[in-house]
């Protein structure tokens, strides 16, 4: 099906430039702030207190932000791009300035709960605008300056924390997003023009209602499970049985509902199913790399943070400029064979990370992180635009939330199962070199840090090195798996560009 190239009829033009920059400005806000946040956490810690709480600072806004984001790209489909937008930012903000006001780490959390809510709107319907504005042919290279906000917010996320926390106040962290979303509101209220139908609504609320509770529900369990919740206590099963009820029962909802919240009908395209699954594979990928990257490089290699910072700028910076270059490859070659670019580029990243050894050196990771953001650049905007030249405009909102919303369950998933097998081959080690029951997983914690390595003896030191390396090195088995298993979801995409 050929798509609309812009959403229904204007009645007046809306200035594309001002309304690009005043998206990207949106989007760059909700990008920056984990990297942002990141930099500042230990001084919050310092201010607030309830160090037990860290973790949860950056889990609730990553919870509210997955579990609303299908939920606003269908209410943008309904109601308009621009009111659904402005409502999510305006709960952003609002968000932002609370934590800046913030006097304990629950009322920080509370109030990251309200920024994430906010976020779920403004990724999915930032790019589902450009999918309204530009045509199919100028869609490719916008997408491309959409992307290249994320590594902006991911190299300068951590210098700015840095200089508002040494210079200002952490607080300041969260309130530079005031003026800078103001000014994204301005823009998106005086410069874009739609004109949508006005007619009666039904609205999915219990659709709505079961996708919250049951993705709420598994984004607990992956954030927790194995942590703060042992997976095979009450709890977490509890927490599984509500989010299959809540499937189920979202599922048959969906499928009577007059106006569904998730219209099943968009998962028929096959560009659309292979881009989403694919999605969620390469969601995986890349919570492996930013997660464990720079504990390989400063635990095992025993670099400083800042060189194993440097590891993963590399694919911040592959990743827009990939993006730029898959915008104009996509009008010559096509979606398919710019996917599948993408798609080898993961599985030499993968490679790399899996010949990964302290030998090799920091810059064998850096060229490994490189690969794996030319290979995400290539694909995710290959997929989106692919998503919304598939769909017209009454359904652009949700699939474009839909291939987010996948590569963020994604990232949650892959949290949870590297993770887990990180942690089992470490504990299994430990137990194996009979190092005593003072030397635990938290112990590890030390070879991160050059002052909590000489507190640990040599012999300890090693051995905790090669239970660290042992337990990577399975993490980036997974990680080559995943690449090759993204490359072959890819090869079943359509060779035309039409469905």
């Amino acid at each position: 099906m050929e798509a609309h190239t812009s959403i229904a009829p204007n009645q007046k033009t809306s200035k594309r430039p001002l309304v690009l920059a005043s998206i990207m400005l949106a989007m760059f806000l909700a990008a920056i702030e984990a990297t942002i946040v990141s930099t500042a956490m230990p001084s919050i810690v310092a201010a607030l207190g309830g160090f037990s709480l860290y973790s949860w600072v950056f889990s609730a806004y990553l919870l509210t932000n997955a579990s609303t984001v299908l939920i606003f790209g269908k209410l943008s489909d309904l109601f308009g791009r621009k009111p659904i937008f402005l409502i999510g930012i305006s709960l952003f903000l609002t968000g932002s300035l609370l934590c800046g006001f913030a006097t304990s780490m629950t009322t920080l959390i509370v109030f990251r709960f309200l920024q994430g809510i906010g976020a779920g709107a403004l990724m999915p319907i930032a790019s589902t605008i450009v999918g309204d504005l530009y045509t199919k042919e100028e869609r490719a290279q916008i997408q491309g300056y959409l992307s290249s906000v994320w590594g902006i917010s991911a190299v300068t996320g951590p210098a700015l924390g840095g200089f508002f926390v040494d210079y200002l106040n952490w607080r300041y962290v969260f309130w530079m997003n005031l003026p800078l979303g103001v000014l994204a509101i301005i823009g998106v209220v005086w410069f874009f023009h739609e004109n949508v139908e006005k007619k009666s609504h039904s609205i999915d609320f219990a659709g709505s209602a079961l996708l919250m509770i049951g993705i709420s529900s598994l984004m607990v369990l992956l954030v927790e499970g194995g942590i703060g919740i042992p997976w095979q206590s009450p709890l977490a099963i509890g927490l599984l049985l509500i989010f299959g009820i809540c499937l189920i029962g979202f599922y048959i909802q969906e499928k009577r509902a007059l106006d569904p919240m998730m219209p099943f009908s968009i998962w028929e395209y096959r560009s659309i199913t292979i881009a989403n699954v694919t999605s969620l594979i390469t969601g995986m990928i890349l919570i492996g790399v930013s997660s464990y990257l720079p504990a390989f490089v400063q635990g095992v290699m025993g670099m400083s943070a800042t060189v194993a910072g440097f590891t993963l700028t590399t694919m911040s910076i592959g990743w827009p400029v990939s993006s730029m270059i898959a915008g104009r490859l996509l009008l010559k070659i096509g979606f398919r064979a710019t996917s599948l670019i993408g798609g080898v580029a993961l599985v030499v990243g993968g490679l790399f990370f899996f010949l990964l050894s302290p030998d090799k050196g920091p810059v064998w990771a850096a060229i490994g992180s490189f690969f794996i953001g030319i290979g995400m650049g290539m694909s995710t905007t290959s997929f989106i635009v692919s998503i919304q030249s598939t769909v017209d405009w009454k359904t652009r909102g949700i699939a474009t939330a839909s291939n987010m919303f996948m590569r963020s369950i994604g990232s949650a998933i892959g949290a949870a199962i590297l993770g887990g097998v990180l942690n089992s081959v470490i504990q299994t080690t430990i137990e194996e070199k009979q190092l005593g029951e003072s030397v635990t997983l938290d112990t590890v914690n030390q070879l991160l840090d050059k002052e909590g390595r000489a507190n640990l003896s040599s012999s300890t030191q090693v051995a905790l090195k090669e239970a660290l390396t042992l337990g990577l090195h399975q993490v980036y088995l997974g990680l080559l798996v995943l690449a090759v298993i993204s490359l072959v979801l890819i090869l079943f995409l359509p060779k035309g560009e039409k469905t």
